[in-house]
């Protein structure tokens, strides 16, 4: 699990909001490379090989990580480590082994977002905790990939069914994300295009 860049550059005077200005590496996806996928608002959860659950966990600098953490990277400008700790020490345990137990059969493994009522204040809007395999996310026609045109379908999106935003996936592995939340209000009067 790497840190997904976001597809368009945070404005320095204000890191939530996004500029018009394509992240460098990210380039591709407005050259119309990669697949569009749904990106869920929930915790990401893993299944590894071994059949072991991990729950990703961030670390802030000069925090003590939890027992058994396999930290993965570390973020240069925050300082924050991104990893994995066991399921059983998250605080979604509960509501992890409530969607295990709805998902029926043996998961594969892999990455999973984990969803529900207990989850982010559910902006999923989930009947029930449950796991979405990465893998199988929704995918999207996004034949336009301008700023205007990301910017009002992640919007669109967002406000039809509270979908958090889009992944790009890039055949050779590469990813970015945009979130409806990254881009400045409807009404703010700064120029975005």
């Amino acid at each position: 699990m790497r840190k997904i860049p976001t597809l368009f550059r945070r404005d320095p005077d204000d890191r939530r909001q996004v500029l018009p200005e394509v992240t460098p590496g990210c380039e591709w996806v407005v050259e119309g490379e990669g697949t569009a996928t749904r990106k869920y608002d929930g915790t990401c959860v893993l299944l590894d090989e071994a059949g072991l659950w991990w729950a990703r966990r961030e670390v802030k600098p000069g925090k003590t990580p939890p027992p058994d953490y396999r930290p993965v990277e570390t973020d240069e400008v925050t300082g924050k480590t991104v990893g994995w700790e066991p399921i059983a020490r998250s605080s979604f345990a509960r509501f992890h082994a409530e969607a295990l137990a709805r998902h029926g059969g043996s998961p594969a493994p892999g990455s999973y977002e984990l969803v529900g009522p207990k989850i982010n204040g559910n902006p999923e809007r989930a009947e029930g905790h449950r796991l979405i395999a990465h893998a199988t996310a929704e995918e999207y026609a996004l034949p336009d990939r301008t700023f205007a045109a990301i910017r009002d379908r992640v919007r669109a999106m967002h406000a039809l069914d509270g979908c958090e935003g889009i992944v790009f996936h890039h055949p050779d592995g590469r990813m970015a994300k945009i979130k409806a939340r990254d881009f400045r209000a409807p009404d703010d009067n700064s120029p975005e295009d």
